[in-house]
């Protein structure tokens, strides 16, 4: 009797580890990658971003989650909380904007933001919870 459920183990054995690896392998990859010298996918500006997550935020989902995206917007606020370095930028809608978690290696430029400057965000889009969210971007300021 033994022998004829081994097959049966060691396949469910071989899902485990197949399933194990898909699903812990995210955890133990570098995300965060410097994006400064990455091609973005897709460029637009803010107000465009953010009116297509609350218009259809499924068909955004599928346009922009996942993908290195380019953003030109104004400054609305910039804070450094948790050794986190966040650029939030301003969207036609009042109560939605773009929350940019900024990359390490930016950190002097973050530091010389003012409200209301227009900057060129490149990050990785997230999604959309209250506000869109950009991850590892790199900022480039317009002078």
């Amino acid at each position: 009797m033994k022998k004829k459920n081994t097959p049966f183990y060691i396949l469910v054995i071989a899902l485990l580890f197949i399933n194990g690896y898909y699903y812990m392998l995210p955890y133990f990859t570098n995300s965060n990658q410097n994006l400064e010298k990455v091609n973005s996918e897709i460029s637009l500006n803010s107000e465009e971003l953010v009116a297509n997550f609350i218009s259809n935020e499924d068909d955004a989902n599928e346009l922009y989650a996942g993908k290195i995206i380019e953003v030109v917007g104004f400054v609305k606020e910039v804070t450094f909380l948790n050794n986190r370095n966040t650029v939030i930028l301003y969207s036609k809608n009042k109560t939605s904007g773009i929350i940019c978690d900024v990359h390490s290696s930016q950190l002097q430029k973050v530091k010389k933001l003012e409200t209301n400057q227009k900057i060129k965000v490149k990050g990785i889009c997230k999604g959309f919870l209250k506000d869109v969210v950009l991850l590892n971007c790199h900022i480039e300021i317009y002078e």
